[in-house]
């Protein structure tokens, strides 16, 4: 898996990868997840200015929270 267009979140530090069929999120411990999961556990909570997932996952074309 190439990390060479890896977007990397000021605020909270989290990778986000640009993939076919849905960007990837790496978070530091844990298995990877999608922008939806970076919302649910981190962003929602911070709301700081710079954060690049601000709209909560939800132009990602990836899996959906249960």
């Amino acid at each position: 898996m190439s990390e060479a267009g890896a977007q990397v979140c000021p605020i909270c530090g989290v990778k986000i990868l640009k993939l076919i069929g849905g960007d990837r999120v790496l978070f530091s411990s844990g298995p990877p997840g999608t922008r939806s999961l970076l919302w649910a556990k981190v962003c929602q909570y911070t709301q700081k200015p710079g954060c690049i997932n601000q709209d909560g996952g939800s132009g990602s074309t990836g899996q959906r929270l249960p």
